[in-house]
Order: structure tokens, then C-alpha cells, then sequence
């Protein structure tokens, strides 16, 4: 049996996609050029055709449409349903899923049930010389990165943490086909049902999508001082975020978490406060287009991949810069 083409998987909420999945669409389209097959998107909800068509506008050359009452909602039996249905279809080669809540809950269940491997939160892909998913991914608490294959299973699938690619550039003259299914499960097999839903302070610090991050470490010594970070952050109309450090101590919710245990994040600029920068924090913010980098230590790690640093005492920089910044805006 063939397997060929390499698929997205887009996730959709309220009728609308997770950046994540667009950003796919981009390592999807290099690696898709490298094997010489094609970009599938596959997008599963209630009235998302304009997500398909996005996707193909972001490099897919296919979208395969699964719309219907029960994807409104994410729900697990429905969506394994699905895509296990679509596998057994149609064969791909590779397929990607984003590292959200969601995505980490169906892809392992796919695997599972198509008798496949998958590699976790993955920061890195790649085809190898035998032409073959490379998945690289942090191990031993981020110490060091190994780099996986599924030599011997197919399809090959991964999942991969947001901000780690950036997302492309939407060509809207884009053509590409539109293949829809009908899929439905009985709802008699669905054994979860949505009750409620409550959002809380995670779905308002939405680091993944900010332009602006500024984040405070352990150098600010107590929560009451994150306040200086947030005025900072006010300024800028910037998103606060934190280091493990701070989260530990108990001064920063862990919504706010930058970093191997928290979210990977590639903001246009990213501001470093007391943070001394282990490699754990480096691997979820590395891909920042601008790093700027305020620390006592003249030595501190995060210098090393800052493009602009200030050695200085952050209770005296951070209460300046915010106060320059807002007498420009002014």
C-alpha cells in the first residue's frame, strides 16, 4: 500500500482556525517540495469552508472538509473518528498536528488507533537522507535535542509546538481543490458530552499571538515587583510573560509561562527581565525576531541570543525604559 502526501491537521474553534495550523502549512510546503507530493490540509467543524480556503491561500495544495452540528464543538471520540476514517481513505505519508491541548489529546489517539508512532512537541522538522519525517524535539529536560524517525509505520506523525514556525504568506490568488466528506459517528459511541464551558485567565494571555512579550524572571524577586514588568508591558501594548523561575515561586500564574514547560513563543520582539536564560527558557523564545535583554549579570546565558542587551539593575531600567516610552508615545 502507498502512502504519499503530507497533511495538516486545522484545528478549529468557534468557527475560526488555531494560528498553529497555518503556521504548519509552512515546514508542511518545504517538506511536501522536498518528497515531490502534495500539502493537504484537513479541516474538521461547522461552517469552516473559509478555513479551507485560507489554507489553500497559505500553500495547501488540497483541503479535505469535514463540516458537521458535532465538530462545532471539540470532542475527542468524534474527531479520532474522523481522522482514523480519512487515514484508512486516503494513505498520507505525514501528518502533523498543532501541540495544543486539543492536538496533544487526538493525534496520540490517531496513532494509537492506526497502529503508528507520533513524536511529542516537536521544535524542529525535517526530511532526512532516506527520506523520512526527522522530528526534533527537546529530551532530558531540555539538556539536549533528539532527533526522531518511524522507519518502519505510516503514516509518520508529530506534533508541534505553536510559534515554532512562522506562518506564511497568504497568496490569496491561490488556487487548490476543495475535497469535502461526510463523515458522522453514532452518537450512541460519543462517551463525552460538553456540559459547560468556563474560560479563565489562560484564554486572556494569549502569548502565542502576541507581537510584544515582556517577561520577568527571578531577578525581580517578589511578585509585588512584577508590577514593573506589567507597566512595561502597558507601554508597549505588549503581553506579560514569565520564566519557570517566577511561575515556581508563585508570583505569576503558569498561564503566563515561556519556556520548555510552558508555551514556545516567536514574537516580533521579546523582552528578557532578570531572567538569566537556561536552555529550557531559550528553547520557547529563541525564535523571537528581536530579543532585548535586561539583566545585572554580565555573563547570563540570555545575552547570548539577545540582539540587544542592557547590564544594568532592572529595579532602576525597567521604571526608565517605561517611562521614555511612555513620554514618546505622548
Amino acid at each position: 500500500m502507498e502512502h504519499k502526501n503530507l497533511w495538516v491537521y486545522l484545528e478549529t474553534e468557534e468557527g475560526a482556525a488555531k494560528n498553529v495550523g497555518y503556521e504548519l502549512l509552512n515546514p508542511g510546503r518545504r517538506m511536501a517540495d522536498k518528497l515531490g507530493q502534495e500539502l493537504v490540509a484537513v479541516v474538521l467543524g461547522k461552517d469552516v469552508e473559509h478555513v479551507a480556503r485560507q489554507a489553500i491561500a497559505y500553500g495547501a495544495d488540497k483541503v479535505i472538509l469535514v463540516e458537521g452540528e458535532e465538530y462545532a464543538v471539540y470532542n475527542t471520540d468524534v474527531q479520532t473518528h474522523a481522522m482514523v476514517e480519512l487515514i484508512g481513505k486516503y494513505h498520507p505519508f505525514i501528518v502533523l498536528y498543532g501541540a495544543t491541548n486539543n492536538g496533544r489529546d487526538v493525534g496520540p489517539r490517531v496513532a494509537c488507533s492506526v497502529h503508528t508512532g507520533l513524536t511529542a512537541d516537536c521544535t524542529g522538522l525535517d526530511i532526512d537522507e532516506n527520506g523520512l519525517l526527522a522530528s526534533t524535539r527537546p529530551a532530558f529536560g531540555g539538556n539536549l535535542m533528539a532527533t526522531i524517525s518511524c522507519p518502519d509505520h505510516r503514516p509518520q506523525m508529530s506534533t508541534v509546538r505553536a510559534g515554532v514556525f512562522k506562518k506564511p504568506t497568504a497568496d490569496e490568488g491561490r488556487t487548490g481543490e476543495i475535497i469535502r466528506e461526510e463523515i458522522h459517528l453514532d452518537p450512541a459511541k460519543v462517551r463525552v458530552h460538553l456540559l459547560e464551558r468556563v474560560k479563565e485567565v489562560a484564554e486572556a494571555v494569549n502569548l502565542e499571538e502576541a507581537e510584544i512579550i515582556v517577561s520577568g524572571g527571578r531577578g525581580l524577586k517578589s511578585a509585588e515587583n512584577f508590577q514593573l514588568v506589567r507597566d512595561l508591558a502597558d507601554a508597549l501594548g505588549a503581553t506579560v510573560g514569565a520564566s519557570r523561575a517566577a511561575v515556581d515561586a508563585g508570583w505569576i500564574p503558569h498561564a503566563h509561562q515561556v519556556g520548555q514547560t510552558g508555551k514556545t513563543v516567536a514574537p516580533k520582539v521579546y523582552v528578557a527581565c532578570g531572567i538569566s536564560g537556561a536552555i529550557q527558557h531559550l528553547a520557547g523564545m529563541s525564535g523571537s525576531d528581536t530579543i532585548i535583554a535586561i539583566n545585572k549579570d554580565p555573563d547570563a546565558p540570555i545575552f547570548s541570543v539577545a540582539d540587544y542587551g542592557i547590564v544594568g539593575d532592572l529595579f532602576e531600567v525597567l521604571p526608565a525604559l517605561t517611562a521614555a516610552i511612555r513620554a514618546k508615545k505622548s
